[in-house]
């Protein structure tokens, strides 16, 4: 990601509340919204929180998403038949960032994907990728960089996903990966207004869906985007009792487990902390004892995993 990304990140990662962080990586969801622009250009690993979310959540979410793809005439979604929290899920590529008033009055780009930007700034993404086994581990606030140990398992790990609609997001100067920012779209729509109309069902969807948003506070959706994780250690932080079952897992992916799990291996033992909070969509997350690394890393080939 050489030359693509602003501030000190090498492997971003940004740790979400589910459902919207599985229909990130999934590709339905091409529109990741924040109160604070996007630091970074290219990709962008996502983690999923702690906090297991509640059916209507799941729902409400759903049916939006059902409601803005039928706008442009996609009514058969398949939406992830799970939702897993405390794991790496995949990543997107974030190719810009503009402000929701510019993103709805951008007729270069799908009906649906303009009715996708319901906060202050709109993070644009595109090429969605997921991890065959998604794994464990914890996040940060705001944008943090992956341990090198966990992003060289990963990255392994990835598998390409075909959205129901991909978009591709044209930049203003082709030369310049930054170009696609906040403010870089308002002089073409000066004087315009919004054409989209809505729909009864629309409307309604789109209520649900900010209504299961705003069950995280205030404080969650502030970005103290230069804080770093040391700085983090001094959060207060809730426990999570461990309902993991053991899974069994196919012999063609263990050599990616394997090495994921020496990754958050190597964690544990530089970090032995309590886990974080994390920015916007997420919460606390319990961290994986070291005794349980121990007791489920072996040979690769008889690897087992923790997985909910």
């Amino acid at each position: 990601m050489g030359g693509r990304t602003q501030g000190n990140y090498r492997n971003p990662c940004l740790t979400m509340h589910q459902p919207w962080a599985s229909l990130l990586v999934y590709g339905i969801k091409r529109i990741e919204g924040r109160s604070w622009p996007a630091p970074i250009r290219g990709r962008l690993w996502i983690h999923a929180a702690s906090k297991v979310p509640e059916p209507d959540t799941i729902k409400a979410m759903e049916d939006f998403y059902r409601e803005i793809y039928a706008v442009n005439g996609i009514t058969d979604l398949k939406f992830p038949e799970h939702y897993p929290v405390s794991r790496l899920l995949g990543c997107v590529d974030v190719v810009g960032c503009v402000k929701c008033e510019e993103l709805v009055c951008w007729e270069e780009v799908p009906e649906g994907v303009r009715l996708e930007g319901q906060t202050d700034f709109c993070w644009l993404c595109e090429k969605p990728q997921k991890l065959v086994i998604p794994f464990e581990m914890r996040g940060y606030q705001g944008v943090y960089n992956l341990e090198k140990k966990i992003f060289e398992a990963a990255v392994r790990g990835l598998c390409p996903v075909e959205g129901p609609l991909p978009v591709k997001f044209p930049l203003p100067d082709p030369r310049d990966p930054f170009s696609l920012k906040p403010g870089s779209l308002a002089p073409c729509f000066a004087g315009s207004k919004p054409s989209l109309e809505k729909p009864p069902s629309l409307t309604a969807a789109i209520a649900g869906a900010r209504a299961a948003a705003t069950q995280f506070s205030k404080k969650e959706l502030k970005s103290p985007t230069n804080m770093t994780p040391e700085k983090y250690m001094s959060y207060s932080t809730r426990s999570q009792s461990s309902k993991n079952k053991i899974t069994e897992l196919d012999s063609s992916a263990t050599a990616v487990l394997y090495e994921s799990g020496k990754g958050l291996l190597s964690q544990t033992n530089k970090e032995q902390s309590s886990p974080v909070g994390y920015e916007g969509n997420s919460s606390s997350q319990s961290q994986v004892p070291q005794r349980d690394l121990n007791k489920h890393l072996g040979a690769p080939s008889k690897v087992r995993s923790l997985l909910s």
